[in-house]
């Protein structure tokens, strides 16, 4: 299929687990005086100048280049920090199944246009949540929301994280990720909700944080939201968890159904209630999905129809600004709208650095917008197929990046 890569192609010698012995040259006549003559420029060229020569690659060539000697693989799996000055890299798209069975998908690469069959460590099933940050991913069991992984998808390396606390199975739950780009060091956040016993408008809701510098969880946060309810959405920004809540009463249609709360992570343990935080959002939404694009918070939702509020008419983007205060980016072309075919009230979305991927659940179809140039832009084709009519589809972003470990 065109602009599809088998990720083997790019990932040979089975994909990390085994090493490519080096070659020494030989003479071709078998006299061995001239041995000493035979210089590899391979062997001259310190550690630190083949990294900077393989920095300049986009990173898929980069992990193809360690299949090509011992040396190679090491320099490519280091760690060093020399690979913080390699090119920058675009985020990738990871674009998989909704199914029960063990979750296997395709990586999309915007710099190349090109898919990669793509095996991600970890995740066992298409309903965990999940979170990046500066290469590396969060997971959490869609069914046991206390176990929480931590990988690097392009390395391959991962660790469970101690269970979180707040209880295995709640009603609503959300991750979120915050990686220190210059020490590495990673923050995990797990926001609980859970309905107090028979009563609808009162719901138990607690936050959670992993340190990677302590590997302990602390619960700096606990209320009873009256009248709102958590959900699946929250973002890591500027040290700031913010958290998009529901409301569990019978609103007007020109009243929203979602608000933004937000929880300063470096000022534990607060007091303040949770809703003192609350910034309506722009409009009626469908659905929000939060991200954080260079420390700016956008929201990506659906735009609900004035009289149909649950209906679907478009899809806008937003940035908060002095926490406060919503401004528009853009508004999705009705054409591109019309691209997917089919859009339900709620869809995937996610993205980093400078750009954004928008996918409808119903439809394999990718969608860029990359919020430097205003430009809206489908990604080639595919490789994922729709097998059966109802057949869903989701996906996430994480940057690909070497020198993070979890």
């Amino acid at each position: 299929m065109a602009g599809e890569t088998s990720w083997e192609e790019s990932y040979p010698v089975a994909y990390f687990q085994s090493e490519v012995a080096g070659l020494k040259p030989t003479s071709e006549d078998g006299d061995d005086q001239d041995e000493d003559a035979l210089i590899s420029l391979d062997a001259v060229l310190p550690d630190d100048l083949l990294e900077k020569v393989l920095s300049f690659l986009p990173i898929a060539s980069i992990v193809r280049a360690s299949s090509v000697c011992r040396r190679w693989y090491e320099a490519v799996h280091s760690g060093r920090c020399s690979w913080t000055k390699m090119s920058p890299q675009k985020p990738w798209y990871f674009m998989f199944t909704c199914s029960d069975d063990a979750v296997a998908g395709y990586a999309y690469d915007p710099s190349l246009r090109k898919w990669y069959g793509f095996d991600f460590p970890c995740i066992e099933r298409s309903n965990w949540s999940t979170s990046s940050s500066c290469g590396l991913v969060c997971l959490m069991d869609g069914e046991n929301r206390s176990r929480v992984f931590v990988c690097n998808p392009i390395t391959r390396d991962w660790k469970r994280l101690h269970d979180a606390p707040g209880g295995k199975a709640p009603d609503y739950s959300a991750l979120a990720m915050s990686v220190d780009r210059r020490t590495h060091g990673y923050t995990v956040a797990v926001a609980k909700c859970k309905q107090v016993p028979q009563d609808y408008y009162q719901w138990q809701f607690s936050i959670h944080v992993y340190e990677s510098k302590t590997r302990a969880w602390l619960t700096p946060f606990a209320e009873v939201l009256v009248g709102w309810r958590g959900g699946d959405e929250c973002v890591i920004c500027n040290g700031v968890l913010y958290y998009l809540i529901y409301s569990t009463g019978v609103l007007r249609n020109v009243e929203p159904r979602h608000c933004l709360v937000m929880y300063d992570l470096s000022a534990w343990p607060a007091r303040t209630s949770l809703m003192r935080t609350a910034i309506p959002v722009p409009c009626s939404l469908t659905c929000g999905r939060l991200m954080n694009l260079r420390d700016r918070l956008i929201m990506v939702g659906g735009i609900g129809k004035p009289d149909r509020p649950g209906i679907i008419k478009g899809i806008g983007i937003w940035e908060l600004q002095r926490r406060r205060e919503w401004r528009e980016v853009a508004r999705m072309p009705h054409k591109f709208f019309q691209g997917f075919g089919e859009f339900d009230d709620v869809f995937a979305s996610s993205g980093a650095d400078e750009l954004i991927y928008i996918q409808s659940f119903g439809s394999p179809a990718l969608l860029t917008f990359d919020t430097t140039q205003k430009l809206w832009r489908w990604s080639t084709k595919s490789p994922v197929t729709k097998r059966f009519p109802l057949q869903l589809f989701t996906g996430f972003s994480f940057e690909p990046r070497l020198e993070v470990a979890s």
